[in-house]
Formats: C-alpha cells, sequence, structure tokens
C-alpha cells in the first residue's frame, strides 16, 4: 500500500509505481510521463519558431529542421496528448462509475509500460543516428527514401506505444461497460465517461489502421517488400489512406475527452445541470460515427476524383453540427447560471470562442475547391493547432487543475493558474491567429525558411513572440505543481465545493479501494441529486464488507521491455551481429513473462471490513 511504502523510501515508492496495477497510481505515471514529453514537443516547438522568426535564417540546418518538425508533431500527438487524456481517464472514470477499478487493472499497467517503452524508443533516435524527418505523417513516398535508421525508429516505436493506446481503449470500453455503480444507467453516466466510451470505441476500430499501415511500411524499409513503391507495383497513396483512417478518428479521440472535461468544468462553477443533456450525449456518438467518414479531405489534392471529393467535403461539413450543438449547450448552461470564474473555469470559457475559429477554419478547408489554395499552406498549420491546442491542450490545463485534488489531494495555486491561462492564452492567439493570413499570402508549411522581401517577415515576428508566451506560461505552471506538491494544503472532499458526480463524494485522494460501499445512482448528477436531499454522502448500494484487491505486477514492465530490446534488434539486424539474438533475447523475455502471467495463480488479496480506512480521519465520507 502507497502508505507503507512512502515509510520505507525512495527505493520501495519507485517499486511501488514499477509493479502498481492502481488506475490511480497509472494516472499518475501517464501525467509525469506525458508531461515530460510535452515539455520536448514544446522545446522542438520553439526550436521552430526560433528557426521561422527571420529570413534566411540558419539557426538549424534544413536537415535538422525536418527532424524537429517531424519529433514535434509526432511527439505532441503520441507521446503528449494521448497520455495526458488517459491520465485524466484513468483517474477520474472509474470514480465517475462508482467503480472499485478499471476491468483488467494488469492490462491497465501493461498499457501504460508499452506506451511509456515506444516513447523512450522513438526519442532515442536523436542520439542514435538521427531523428525520422517525414513528417509527422510520414507519408510513404518520403519516408522510403529517408537515408539511416530515423523512420525505423519511427515505425517500430509507434508500433509498441500504438499497441498500449489499444489496450487501454479495450480496457476502458470494458470497464464502462461492465462496472458501472448500480442505478448508473447509460443515459446517468457523467458526460466526461460518455467521451472517454466514444473515444475509445475510436481507438477500438481507428489504431489497426495505423498498425496495419506502420507493419507494411516496416516490411518495405526493413525487408525489402514493395507495398508502397510504385517501382516495383506498390502504391504510395494506400499509405495516405490507412494513415487518414486512423488519423481523423484520432482527431476526434482527442478532442471528445476534451469535450467530456469541459461539459464536467462548466455545470459545477455555473452550479446548473448540464443544459441538453440527452442531445449533448447523442451528439458525442454521431460525432464518433462521423468521424470515420471524413478521412479523405486530407487528400482533397491528391486527385481522387469530383465524387469522391464531393461525398467527403459534404461529410466534413456535417460534423460541425454535432459540433454546434454542443457549443450552445455550453453557453445556455452558463445562461442564468452562478458562475465563479475559477481557473478551470476560465479555460473552459476562453475555449469556446477559441475553438469555433478552428471549426470555422475547419468548414473552410472542407470546400474541395477552397483546399486546393488552402493545402500546404500556413492556413492548414493555423487550423490544426487551434483546434488541438485550443482544444484539447486548454482542456489539459482546465482538466488537471480541476482534477488535481482527485490524484493528488490538494489545490493548485490559483492565483498561478490564472496567470498560466493569461500567459498561454495570450501567446496561443499570438502564434497561431497570424498564421491564417501567412498561409493566404502563400507561405507554405513545412519549409525551414523563407525569402526577404515576401511579406511574410511580420507575422513570422509575431508567431515566434507569441510561442515564447507559451513557453513561460508552461513554467509558469511547472511552477505552481512544484510550489503546491512543497507547500499545498490537504483538501477533504468535494474540494470544489459544488460537485455533481461521484468522484467528489469520497476523501481526495481516494483511498486505494476507492468506495467503501459501492454507491447507489438515483439520478444524474448522483452526488447533487443526494445533496438536495440534504446528504452529505451517497447511499450504499451494498452493507459493508471484505473489499477484493488485485496484486501488483512487474511483468507489464517486462513484457514492455521485451518489446523495446526487439524493437533493437530488428532495427540493427543488418548493421551489427548482436541485432539477431536481441531479437530473440527480446521475444524471449515477453513470451517468458506472459507465460508466467498465465500459469501463476494470482488471486490478489482483502482487505477485511474491520481493516478499512475511516473516510472521516481522511476529510470526507463514502
Amino acid at each position: 500500500m502507497s502508505t507503507l511504502t512512502q515509510k520505507k523510501g525512495v527505493g520501495a515508492v519507485i517499486w511501488d509505481y514499477l509493479t502498481t496495477v492502481d488506475h490511480k497510481k497509472i494516472a499518475i505515471l501517464y501525467l509525469i510521463s506525458g508531461g515530460f514529453f510535452f515539455l520536448v514537443g514544446g522545446l522542438e516547438a520553439m526550436l521552430i519558431r526560433i528557426q521561422l522568426a527571420i529570413p534566411n535564417n540558419d539557426f538549424v540546418s534544413a536537415g535538422l529542421y525536418n527532424g524537429i518538425l517531424t519529433m514535434h508533431g509526432t511527439t505532441m500527438i503520441f507521446l503528449a496528448a494521448m497520455p495526458l487524456i488517459f491520465a485524466l481517464m484513468n483517474a477520474v472514470v472509474p470514480l465517475q462509475i462508482g467503480a472499485r477499478d478499471v476491468a483488467f487493472p494488469f492490462l491497465n499497467s501493461l498499457g501504460f509500460w508499452l506506451f511509456f517503452f515506444g516513447g523512450i524508443f522513438l526519442n532515442l533516435s536523436w542520439f542514435l543516428g538521427g531523428a525520422p524527418d517525414a513528417g509527422w505523417t510520414s507519408y510513404a513516398s518520403l519516408a522510403l527514401e529517408s537515408p539511416g535508421h530515423g523512420i525505423d525508429f519511427y515505425l517500430l516505436g509507434l508500433q509498441v506505444s500504438g499497441l498500449g493506446t489499444l489496450i487501454a481503449g479495450i480496457n476502458f470500453l470494458v470497464t464502462i461497460i461492465n462496472m458501472r455503480a448500480p442505478g448508473m444507467t447509460y443515459m446517468r453516466m457523467p458526460l466526461f465517461t460518455w467521451t472517454t466510451f466514444v473515444a475509445s470505441a475510436l481507438i477500438l476500430f481507428a489504431f489497426p489502421a495505423l498498425t496495419v499501415g506502420l507493419a507494411l511500411l516496416m516490411f518495405d524499409r526493413l525487408f525489402g517488400t514493395s507495398f508502397f513503391d510504385p517501382a516495383m507495383g506498390g502504391n504510395t497513396v494506400i499509405w495516405e489512406h490507412l494513415f487518414w483512417i486512423f488519423g481523423h478518428p484520432e482527431v476526434y479521440i482527442l478532442i471528445l475527452p476534451a469535450f467530456g472535461v469541459f461539459s464536467e468544468i462548466i455545470p459545477v462553477f455555473s452550479r446548473k445541470r448540464l443544459f441538453g443533456y440527452s442531445s449533448m450525449v447523442f451528439a458525442t456518438v454521431l460525432i464518433g460515427f462521423l468521424g470515420f467518414m471524413v478521412w479523405a479531405h486530407h487528400m482533397f489534392t491528391t486527385g481522387l476524383g469530383p465524387i469522391a471529393n464531393a461525398i467527403f467535403a459534404v461529410a466534413t461539413m456535417a460534423i460541425a453540427v454535432p459540433t454546434g450543438i454542443k457549443i450552445f449547450n455550453w453557453l445556455f448552461t452558463m445562461w442564468g447560471g452562478t458562475i465563479r470564474f475559477t481557473t478551470p473555469m476560465i479555460w473552459s470559457v476562453a475555449f469556446i470562442p477559441t475553438f469555433l475559429m478552428g471549426g470555422v477554419t475547419g468548414v473552410m478547408l472542407a470546400a474541395a475547391s477552397a483546399d486546393y489554395q488552402y493545402h500546404d499552406t500556413y492556413f492548414v498549420v493555423a487550423h490544426f493547432h487551434y483546434v488541438i491546442v485550443g482544444g484539447l491542450i486548454f482542456a489539459l490545463f482546465a482538466g488537471v487543475t480541476f482534477w488535481w485534488p482527485t490524484m493528488f489531494g490538494k489545490m493548485l495555486n490559483e492565483m498561478l493558474g490564472k496567470i498560466t491561462f493569461v500567459l498561454f492564452f495570450t501567446g496561443f492567439h499570438l502564434t497561431f491567429f497570424i498564421q491564417h493570413f501567412l498561409g493566404l499570402m502563400g507561405m507554405p508549411r513545412r519549409v525551414f525558411t523563407f525569402l526577404p522581401g515576401q511579406g511574410l517577415e511580420l507575422g513570422n515576428v509575431i508567431s515566434t513572440i507569441g510561442a515564447f508566451f507559451m513557453a513561460v506560461a508552461t513554467i509558469v505552471f511547472f511552477y505552481n505543481i512544484v510550489v503546491t506538491s512543497v507547500k499545498g494544503k490537504k483538501v477533504g472532499m468535494d474540494p470544489w465545493g459544488d460537485g455533481r458526480t461521484l468522484e467528489w463524494a469520497i476523501s481526495s485522494p481516494p483511498p486505494e479501494y476507492n468506495f467503501k460501499q459501492t454507491p447507489l445512482v438515483r439520478g444524474l448528477d448522483a452526488l447533487w441529486v443526494e445533496k438536495m436531499e440534504g446528504k452529505k454522502e451517497m447511499t450504499p448500494a451494498e452493507p459493508i464488507g471484505d473489499i477484493h484487491m488485485p496484486n501488483g505486477s512487474i511483468l507489464p514492465f517486462i513484457i514492455s521491455l521485451g518489446l523495446f530490446v526487439v524493437s533493437f534488434g530488428l532495427l540493427y539486424r543488418e548493421d551489427y551481429g548482436w541485432g539477431l539474438p536481441a531479437i530473440v533475447v527480446g521475444f524471449i523475455i515477453t513470451l517468458g513473462a506472459m507465460f508466467l502471467r498465465s500459469v501463476i495463480d494470482d488471486h490478489g488479496y482483502h482487505i477485511h471490513k474491520e481493516d478499512l480506512i475511516d473516510d472521516n480521519q481522511k476529510g470526507g465520507k463514502v
């Protein structure tokens, strides 16, 4: 138990986290690793903006710039955004549905370690001969011609990391379907749980397309096949289809949970039930469904023909409708509410016009004929960042601040939080708003420099200044975390005072078993229903009894480590004599750990009802 290990010293705490299968500790692991990769991706973004600050800059070379650009996009999407979303999912979803853990705690741990080792492997490319340099989409026509091992690091690292994401998505699907508390019907689930549910379904159907594409490209690069080589009868456009069949649902895998975060925060700080709950659920499911019908809008300039372009243009415009439903519902939730402008609420309010701008430019890009002009210009860069940063990163700042007490039992400093917001919000719009106009003036994306006298100097200087604002905001946010960790005061149950859902019905942070007694859910916003009847705690659905808990395990770490070794073996099998032995050893490690998992009878342990911690002593009640 964490309370015991902390008394034993640093080594015991590290071992505790290496072996944990507790969803709350895995959330912290995702948060730390995602935060690290966010800093790495942010540093790469700063290098990009410094290089483009002035014409004919030679701050970095063209080849190095391609590597930085590729790694910035890959790191931010796969290694920062995804794990930070999973951190919130792990911390909150089991609590919101009244569960004691996720359905498969062992797989939850395995999913994290696969992601982590895949991310580390990908970033080791910087130190082992050069980073991938074919763009974060790694189009086959560029990837097949790229010298060195950079693209191989990309292919193998994302295979391992993507496997972890797929496992996590399946786990959340099963958890939400099977582990809801009595009375928690689908139409009583909080919106963050709903958006996690739909995003997990998208992961289940989208990631296999990426896995197949990465595998085929890996065969082309490492084993001499010709799936994408036109000279040998292959077709490079097939890679684009496979990538974007994954790539566009991926945008919604990221943004739907962000919508869920705002749908939790706005009702709490408006002291009102979410307006149009059922229409929000319908819109969430519809966005998920339509997300699979729009991938070819990334390929309007590849020559698919007017019929295909028209179909995907209409589908792309149609997806704006459920998104519009959500925006009006958030506005109507605030309308007439008793609004408290806390840090999470400020992020939420700022998100609405910011994301709306990203949506409007998205509809512009959906017009296939106009897209011929916008495509491959900085207009697309601006649109993409308004959607992902203005949607997801705003949601991560809001959600991490909102649920920080749930994860750590302390509140982040409000003043520092608001300073972070002002700096980041200002810097974001300075950086990316001007890029719309740079794109319309003809500045191509992915170029490492530009010529003087083209009218692009001022816009690029403004954009770079804005990036420094965002960098300072991020530093302030991490300073806030350090100060809170050292000096922050412990908080108890429902620290914001107006919590509506089950995660606020227990102490902050929760005990390892989450709920002493499984709660009985009697309506939407389960905790608020009890509050309205004058109760301070949830009505239990069962008497107090022994609680079964899973044992920790080092096997997920070992399984992932084995695949990490296999990846190095595949990469260097023709360069060094140890390549083939590394493949064999890696598979022995992975398959051996899987075998041990299958033959060892691990029945977990029980917390006896006499030993249950009195939550009153922890500052909360169950």
